[in-house]
């Protein structure tokens, strides 16, 4: 039944029966615009599944095509297959021996016993479509991904914890109390939206190091546990939540405490899955505070530890493109279940 009314509103047409001059124009922006969004995550996971040699391969296929072997008698390693061109405009299936210059030997897997010598320009590989799981299971035996990926939950799960409680307590003084200088404080927090990063990032590194927190997770997670988006964000949709339940909460006996925590939080929910959403992001993908941070391996977050697999002289992307695909998982799932909250509780803000 779902299906048929999804169906139903995707074919619905302006024009009586047939596509209008406006429906076709919004079916290609639609489909230009989805293209655009997934095109790259698409790309993305095609390629973390192609070999070395795939990925330079010039012109670049957008599928995982890879060379056919063939286990030749007399040959111990498989050799590659390429469909040969011969002198009298016949086509042969042939193994490759070796490559001398411009020349390949060439032998033909059932009769491995003649070598015939074939120019490169002669012959075509045989492809076809295959997966490199080598890609996935080889990083996950030859580096630490599970501590890099413990660390990473570790740090976005408290993070994000300390963010929704920090900013909702923030939220709800600016908003449901009145005393004197609170929207010059609000309009302090919204300024430093305006300060660069890279600005700060000096003097917190000494605060942290001062503390004592160097390759500490605590001081991954506690500089940026307060957001002034999430203030803003959580004061403008508890001003859309009514004084009156709040006063009817204190004649009732409720402490403040109380109010806050079984009141203005459940009421608060959307707002406040959409700033799980966004910490989570932040958290997740941050690399530079990290990177500055942590030096000991033993706690690298994953997009830190992603950076192993850069070498001295090149940098193996078929491993980095499969883990970014696997960092890619828990941003999907979060999403997945937190994406219906995203739209009521951005068009419920600022509505006073």
């Amino acid at each position: 039944m779902l299906f048929a009314s999804v169906g139903d509103f995707i074919t619905r047409t302006r024009g009586r029966r047939r596509l209008d001059t406006s429906d076709i124009l919004t079916y290609l922006y639609l489909a230009f615009g989805t293209l655009v969004m997934f095109g790259p995550v698409l790309w993305l996971v095609l390629s973390s599944f192609k070999t070395p040699e795939a990925l330079v391969r010039f012109p670049p296929q957008l599928l995982p095509y890879g060379q056919e072997m063939a286990q030749v008698e007399g040959y111990e390693d498989p050799l590659p297959l390429f469909l040969v061109t011969l002198e009298d405009g016949s086509q042969r299936r042939m193994a490759q021996v070796r490559r001398v210059g411009l020349e390949a030997q060439m032998t033909d897997p059932d009769n491995p016993g003649e070598i015939v010598p074939v120019p490169i320009d002669q012959r075509v590989p045989i492809e076809r479509i295959q997966l490199a799981w080598s890609n996935y299971t080889e990083p996950l035996a030859r580096f630490n991904f599970w501590i890099y990926l413990r660390n990473s939950v570790v740090v976005t799960v408290v993070a994000t914890a300390i963010t929704l409680i920090i900013n909702s307590m923030a939220a709800f003084a600016l908003s449901k109390y009145r005393f004197a200088g609170r929207d010059a404080i609000f309009l302090v927090i919204i300024s430093t939206l305006m300060i660069p990063i890279s600005v700060i990032l000096v003097p917190v590194f000494l605060v942290i190091t001062q503390i004592g927190w160097n390759n500490n997770l605590w001081g991954v997670i506690i500089p940026g546990a307060a957001t002034p988006t999430g203030v803003f964000l959580l004061r403008q949709y508890m001003l859309t939540l009514p004084d009156e339940l709040i006063d009817s909460a204190r004649i009732d006996g409720a402490s403040e405490w109380r109010i806050y925590w079984q009141i203005i939080l459940p009421l608060s929910g959307p707002a406040l899955a959409v700033l799980a959403i966004f910490s989570v992001m932040w958290r997740w993908n941050d690399f530079l505070w990290p990177l500055i941070v942590l030096s000991r391996s033993e706690v690298f977050t994953l997009q830190v530890g992603l950076h192993a697999f850069q070498g001295e002289l090149n940098v193996q992307w078929h491993y980095v493109l499969a883990m970014t695909v696997l960092t890619l998982l828990p941003i999907t799932v979060v999403f997945a279940f937190l994406q219906r909250f995203i739209t009521t509780g951005i068009a419920t803000t600022g509505l006073k």
